[in-house]
């Protein structure tokens, strides 16, 4: 019964960030709509592992993902505004051009915090949480067919936890190996949406009583802050290829000015991908150590990734000719940055 308190703990724990929030979300708090969305990811790394029936599982984990992606839309655009607001304080680009792009994210802002009030409401969001809190209590109770049922599962707690940690493990080395060491907006996407599912299993193995992993998962949020901050970057670069393409009407010095903007955060996109690369060696061997400290058991029909060391970068000029040679199609439109996003 003590790994049943346990794992009730930690979602007790997650479930409670996510509903300190809801007033925050209600008024707009950006950091709240923030850590709303990061809680809802967390409880959706462990409702798996509640040993619920089929039924109530699939539905809660489905509701979860729904807030996980409403909640996306608008945080995107929090962030871009954010961007924005970080780039006119830089000096380094005409507030007229910054302005150009923060009005069209205005405008889809405004219009997806409008959705998310009527698609969201604080009602709703509640009650999501009041159906995780009832999921819980049958078991918290230990009466009946309940009691013996959590007595009989609580054994096996841990063996779930563990090969869900292996096969996040092996599905970042292959995302890593799959990227490579050239510069693809999707692939290294990818990597870090790998890197948070890792680390947010990572931080349930801690929880269970493997404190020796506080350091890894360090490591892990600090490649997927590296990775975030690329994919903002990139998401800035599609608005901005957005309202170049829409100026109306034709306007050739502002078309010259987006189009130093949208070149000079790309230098800093193919500067912070190089961060990445020269990094990825010691991300990979992370998810191998914690993916053999799991199990080595075939999981959910993903095979082990071999170890090794990753395939040798091309040399920097090679590197910089395919990215330019990719330059068009490497950056998709803003609604399907959104899209990938929120996922």
């Amino acid at each position: 019964m003590r790994q049943v308190r346990q794992r009730h703990e930690a979602f007790r724990k997650r479930l409670h960030a996510f509903v300190q929030h809801l007033p925050g979300v209600e008024q707009g708090d950006i950091e709240a709509v923030h850590s709303m969305r990061v809680a809802s990811r967390r409880l959706r790394e462990l409702v798996p592992l509640m040993g619920w029936d089929q039924h109530t599982t699939r539905k809660l984990g489905r509701r979860l993902r729904k807030v996980t992606r409403r909640l996306g839309t608008v945080r995107e655009l929090d962030v871009l505004t954010l961007f924005i607001e970080e780039l006119r304080a830089s000096d380094k680009y005409p507030s007229a051009t910054l302005e150009r792009v923060e009005a069209a994210v205005a405008h889809s802002r405004k219009a997806a915090r409008k959705r998310l009030t009527a698609k969201l409401p604080t009602g709703k969001l509640q009650r999501i949480a009041d159906k995780l809190e009832r999921a819980l209590k049958p078991a918290d109770r230990g009466e009946g067919t309940e009691r013996r049922r959590a007595g009989r599962q609580a054994g096996n707690w841990f063996w779930p936890l563990e090969a869900r940690l292996a096969r996040r493990a092996r599905l970042v080395r292959s995302a890593i190996e799959t990227a490579g060491a050239l510069y693809g907006v999707e692939h290294v996407h990818d990597v870090r949406t790998a890197l948070k599912k890792l680390r947010y299993a990572a931080e349930l193995c801690e929880e269970a009583g493997r404190p020796h992993l506080l350091a890894d998962i360090s490591a892990l949020k600090s490649a997927q802050d590296l990775l975030g901050r690329l994919h903002d970057m990139e998401v800035f670069v599609a608005w901005t290829r957005q309202v170049q393409a829409s100026l109306e009407p034709p306007n050739f010095t502002a078309w010259r000015q987006l189009e130093s903007l949208e070149r000079g955060i790309e230098d800093e996109c193919r500067q912070l991908h190089a961060r990445y690369v020269s990094q990825r060696d010691s991300i990979a061997s992370i998810a191998d150590r914690l993916g053999a400290e799991a199990s080595h058991a075939k999981i959910d029909g993903v095979e082990p990734a071999a170890s090794g060391p990753l395939p040798a970068k091309p040399s920097q000029s090679g590197h910089e000719q395919q990215i330019n040679q990719a330059r068009p199609s490497n950056h998709a439109s803003p609604a399907a940055e959104a899209r990938r996003f929120r996922a």
